[in-house]
């Protein structure tokens, strides 16, 4: 009896260390999944300084120790305005367990566009005004949409180039994983 009881907590205890491997392996299939690309190497976020829609100021070390999902937009962009409910989802989802979602518009006109567009689709999360791509440029974009994901630690862990399923399972998943 007692032998039986070792070999069961035994191949209990080896099934949760292989499901654990299978999970964590999951979880590093997930960017690919989502067709993220890593930078290499991984690199720090770089600070900026915005103005709001409204009027107000809007800074990336505001949100130090958050995960922080950086896209960069404009209202004039088809793909940009179709992915936007998926990241209103995925901010409305994760906003109480540490995720930001900071939408970066480069339209030149600024405010006059972006806050019309901003009530129309009912946004709620953070949006810097970037009219001369400064911090666009910061960060490299050369296409919109572009997304940055930045860790808890402040690095620049992910970025996709065009738009993505941003409330779906795949990234859903993702962000569970980042928001332990």
């Amino acid at each position: 009896m007692y032998t039986w009881r070792v070999r069961s907590l035994v191949t209990f205890s080896l099934a949760l260390v292989l499901l654990g491997a299978a999970v964590s392996g999951s979880a590093k299939d997930l960017a690919a999944e989502l067709k993220l690309n890593r930078p290499k190497p991984v690199q720090a976020a770089k600070e900026f300084d915005l103005t709001t829609p409204e009027g107000g100021r809007l800074k990336l070390s505001d949100f130090k120790g958050k995960v922080v999902f950086l896209n960069f937009w404009a209202t004039w962009c088809k793909p940009c305005e179709e992915e936007m409910p998926a990241m209103q989802h995925l901010y409305d989802k994760y906003k109480a367990r540490g995720l930001v979602v900071l939408a970066v518009s480069a339209d030149a006109e600024g405010a006059s566009v972006v806050k019309p567009f901003v009530k129309k689709h009912s946004l709620t999360f953070p949006v810097g005004l970037d009219p001369r791509t400064t911090v666009a440029a910061l960060y490299g974009v050369w296409a919109l949409p572009q997304t940055f994901i930045i860790d808890r630690k402040g690095d620049r862990v992910l970025y996709a180039n065009g738009p993505r399923e941003w409330d779906g399972k795949v990234a859903q998943a993702l962000f569970e994983s980042m928001l332990k």
